[in-house]
């Protein structure tokens, strides 16, 4: 078994979310103005990509960043009121972040919602 390199700084999040009832339409209207300022502002995200299921009543984000300096620049271009307002489109959201994130990131991250896991093993 191969051990994860300790220089790895990149972090993988995955979010799922489960709408209100209507939610979907306007989680895509948010997860558009979302795309564009991922697209327009954030200089560390490798990867940011939405999916939904087939009758539009739930749908999983894949995120990934460079580093925990980039996951904080996107959660700052994000900003609250635009998170709470995806998040006002769900009955349910859940998430992880898989990496291994800075104290600073990890001391946000201890309030709210998200899961960590840490590198244990990769082929």
């Amino acid at each position: 078994m191969q051990h994860f390199d300790d220089r790895r700084d990149e972090l993988l999040g995955i979010a799922r979310f489960t709408f209100v009832d209507g939610g979907a339409a306007e989680f895509k209207r948010l997860s558009a103005r979302c795309m564009e300022i991922v697209r327009t502002k954030d200089s560390g995200t490798l990867q940011y990509d939405i999916y939904l299921d087939d009758d539009e009543t739930g749908a999983v984000v894949i995120e990934r960043y460079r580093d925990s300096a980039a996951l904080v620049e996107h959660l700052a271009n994000i900003g609250d009121d635009l998170m709470q307002a995806i998040l006002a489109t769900a009955t349910s959201v859940e998430g992880e972040t898989l990496g291994r994130p800075s104290d600073d990131l990890r001391a946000r991250m201890a309030e709210g919602p998200v899961r960590l896991f840490v590198p244990y093993a990769s082929m």
